[in-house]
């Protein structure tokens, strides 16, 4: 347990325009008339507000956060763990867009402030200490981002921005993955338009596609020190996308270069190489940090390696894929998305047994979804647990799952507003909010949260005539992400909500004004 600094901040306004606030976000105070009365909705506006997604509102902050409504499997425990998965609601239809951690319930833990698409985020360490990571930008071509990554300490306060620089330029970090090494540097990727004869895949001689660059950058300074680019080692016929696979808008031009290769990973191996996934050429390239030369290839037309079983999704060969990442152990596991176009008739979580001597792959385990049709287009992620477990998270199919290393389900919970790029689970996170707890009072009852606290086990309101000898008036556990404390008493020259850890120490404090009788 960490103890931290009591922190106490005096609210400036009164307890009548905080309740005000309140009253906006949750409807009229109870006797009060709105004005102008509202209008009777229209079938139609009645029909519009009951699809959207639901919404968890609160009383004491205006921020918003999904209601994820989480399924127990097998393997879940008797009583709720400290689970604390981490995703990114991004699409239009989300009342929340941005960072979010949930806890086990699907409840949350923290709402990033912004409500600014991001993918990507998770915990990553730097320099010793963890840090949340994720990418913020623009994206004007379906697939590829231009921005940075942003990092934040555990106050969530921004202490590092990582972008791209050499030829690439700043600016233009991707938003697929953003990967810290122990030696205090991120691995950004970056697609690049530029001039291409596209004649060997059937395109024009005077074409345009995506060079996919690999940087690795001092998070410091912002210096490039290593730069990998895919069409200096890997020829373009590998492609399992067409520049004319769609005849209504073919790929190709400047306007819309061609998306040959669809770099969407890289991170290192156990012993310090890159590990390359390339979307759109179904393959895994293990890469030579220093000299850039390609190792070996997994997957795809050139593999090095022969990929036992059928190619239709139920052997070694996967498709479309995302996240792969090699361990100790020598395994390798990826997102296998199957889709799109289909190829097998699901997505699926994989590890596969590369055998580096026989030069062979085969299947060691799959995590297969509950719904056996179910395909993920596009995104996806697996992440392996210290405890062997897995979180996968179905990309564009709209759902986060956690399995047992043997593939029973532990729970899972859809996000039916919108989707998140990658999902994952970071219970050691310990969040410490720059911000202190928000207050706000209605009807005699103060209701307080505390956006990102992880420590939090109760609340307790206090009064009196002074800090000194204030005395405790209620105290509650925590409920939520919101908890509800009363009777505030009247006229008290000193009222406060103290969030209590579970050994009852003072992590933080909040003052308010009492009402006046």
């Amino acid at each position: 347990m960490h103890r931290r600094t009591r922190h106490l901040v005096t609210l400036t306004a009164t307890v009548a325009a905080t309740a005000l606030v309140a009253s906006a976000c949750t409807g009229p105070e109870e006797g009060r008339d709105p004005s102008p009365p509202p209008s009777v909705p229209t079938a139609e506006e009645s029909a519009a507000q009951e699809a959207r997604p639901a919404a968890h509102r609160f009383r004491s902050t205006e921020l918003v956060a999904p209601v994820l409504p989480v399924t127990r499997g097998p393997a879940a425990p008797a009583e709720d763990d400290d689970a604390l998965y981490v995703l990114g609601p991004k699409k239009s239809e989300a009342p929340k867009k941005g960072p979010l951690f949930v806890d086990a319930q699907g409840e949350p833990v923290w709402i990033a402030p912004d409500d600014t698409a991001a993918y990507d985020v998770r915990v990553q360490e730097l320099d010793g200490k963890p840090v949340i990571t994720y990418y913020v930008g623009q994206s004007d071509f379906v697939g590829h981002g231009f921005g940075d990554i942003v990092v934040l300490d555990t106050s969530y306060t921004e202490i590092a921005r990582v972008t791209t620089g050499g030829d690439v330029g700043p600016g233009n970090a991707d938003m697929h993955d953003a990967t810290i090494t122990p030696d205090g540097t991120m691995l950004l990727l970056a697609y690049v338009a530029e001039p291409t004869d596209l004649t060997p895949v059937g395109g024009d001689e005077d074409g345009w596609a995506w060079e996919n660059v690999v940087q690795e950058v001092d998070v410091e300074s912002g210096e490039v020190l290593f730069e990998w680019r895919a069409s200096d080692h890997v020829e373009m016929t590998d492609t399992k996308a067409a520049p004319d696979a769609d005849p209504d808008a073919p790929k190709g031009s400047e306007d819309d270069p061609f998306d040959w290769f669809h770099v969407n990973s890289a991170t290192l191996t156990p012993d310090g190489d890159l590990l390359l996934s390339a979307r759109n050429t179904h393959a895994v390239y293990r890469v030579d940090r220093e000299s850039g030369d390609v190792e070996w290839v997994l997957g795809g037309t050139s593999s090095d390696f022969a990929m036992e079983g059928a190619d239709d999704g139920t052997g070694a060969q996967f498709a479309w894929q995302h996240d792969a990442q090699l361990h100790d152990d020598g395994t390798l596991t990826l997102f296998d998305n199957q889709a799109n176009p289909p190829v097998g008739e699901r997505s699926r979580g994989l590890r596969l047994d590369v055998d580096t001597d026989a030069m062979t792959a085969t299947v060691a385990q799959e995590w297969l979804p509950s719904d056996p049709e179910m395909l993920a287009g596009s995104q996806g992620n697996l992440q392996v647990l210290a405890d062997g477990n897995v979180v996968i998270g179905w990309g564009d199919a709209q759902l986060t799952s956690e399995y047992t290393t043997d593939g029973t389900l532990v729970r899972e919970m859809p996000l039916e507003a919108g989707e998140s790029y990658r999902s994952y689970r970071f219970d050691d996170w310990v969040g410490s909010p720059a911000e202190p707890p928000a207050v706000v009072v209605e009807g005699g009852t103060a209701y307080a949260s505390w956006n990102g606290a992880t420590e939090v086990a109760s609340w307790r309101l206090v009064a009196g005539s002074s800090a000194e000898d204030a005395a405790t008036v209620a105290e509650a556990p925590r409920d939520g992400f919101e908890t509800a404390l009363a009777p505030v008493p009247d006229g008290a020259a000193y009222v406060a909500v103290e969030a209590l850890a579970p050994d009852g120490t003072l992590l933080s404090a909040t003052t308010f004004e009492s009402e006046t009788p």
